[in-house]
């Protein structure tokens, strides 16, 4: 089969076409034919080297990618009946495993991993929802704001931003978010109460608006220390890449690691159920063809994108 991956961390261009064996799906396992993979920063983080400590008994090729959309084409022993052959999915796919990631023609993933395609929607549109809109999920429940509390969310513009608001709004909480001006209509039509402009003074400006400070916070930005003035006394705040603080004030600090949501069936299939039901707006920023993989990667790496990048594996 056809994937894309690594022999080596390096820039964009370490990025190649392979041809690698077809994987086989074991117990409890299902291989999907893969139409469209979404681009994440995790991919560029891995392409770089930065998860090697976490595959140290691996071999390259590394394959990237955490985000696939296809359908099934094969079930192995023991798989439930909530899943059948020729059924469009979705699925989180975990790229240090011995299958490796979601840049390939077949993935072969735990069956608690792949979820039905949202209804009406493209592969394409279906690839960039699982993986963002998890990490949304996980760090909102991360925060326990009950119905009613203000939570803050920075980075709004953005794929796990705009996600985090619109779940947020769905749990009936008042959200501040953190837009660009060229970007707060977009950062609105998420739902958010209210728009901020982003920048060194977010934090101040959040206060402005909760004088005592917000409950909870999810930095989708990465402004950790940044912005922890903004969070109240005894508040919590979700970080998206493995910061554990110190915080004072009696501030909680949450690092969020997507992996932890990858075999939530329940979870997964709410986040696809809300995507049907448009609680979830799914933004495509293009699709390429999968051999422009380095391509993707340098836009992604520029910046700048509203909505994922997609990979054409169809």
């Amino acid at each position: 089969m056809k994937a894309i991956g690594v022999e080596e961390f390096g820039g964009p261009e370490v990025l190649r076409v392979l041809e690698l064996p077809e994987p086989q799906a074991g117990p409890g396992e299902v291989r999907i034919r893969v139409h469209a993979a979404a681009v994440n920063p995790t991919d560029v983080l891995l392409r770089r080297g930065g998860h090697a400590v976490r595959m140290p008994d691996r071999q390259p090729p590394f394959v990237p990618g955490m985000d696939a959309a296809g359908v099934i084409d094969q079930l192995g022993p023991g798989t439930d009946a909530r899943l059948a052959m020729s059924q469009p999915v979705v699925a989180m796919v975990l790229f240090t495993s011995a299958h490796g990631g979601a840049y390939a023609e077949h993935v072969v993933v735990p069956a608690a991993s792949v979820v039905p395609a949202p209804e009406g929607v493209d592969f394409p549109a279906a690839a960039t929802l699982l993986m963002n809109a998890m990490t949304a999920r996980l760090a909102l429940d991360a925060l326990a704001v009950p119905p009613g509390g203000t939570i803050a969310v920075t980075g709004a513009a953005g794929a796990v931003g705009g996600y985090a608001v619109e779940l947020a709004k769905a749990d009936k909480l008042t959200v501040i978010a953190d837009a660009a001006p060229h970007d707060a209509h977009r950062v609105r039509g998420f739902g958010a109460d209210h728009v901020v402009e982003r920048g060194p003074e977010v934090a101040a400006r959040i206060r402005a608006l909760a004088p005592e400070g917000v409950a909870g916070l999810v930095d989708g930005s990465m402004q950790t220390t940044e912005i922890l003035p903004a969070v109240a006394d005894g508040g919590t705040l979700a970080e998206l890449r493995g910061w554990p603080g110190p915080a004072e004030r009696g501030i909680r600090v949450c690092p969020v690691m997507v992996t932890d949501g990858i075999t939530d069936t329940e979870r997964l299939d709410t986040l696809r159920r809300q995507a049907e039901e448009g609680v979830l707006t799914l933004h495509v920023a293009d699709v390429l063809p999968a051999e422009q993989a380095a391509k993707a990667h340098r836009l992604l790496e520029a910046g700048g994108l509203r909505g994922r990048l997609v990979l054409d594996f169809s």
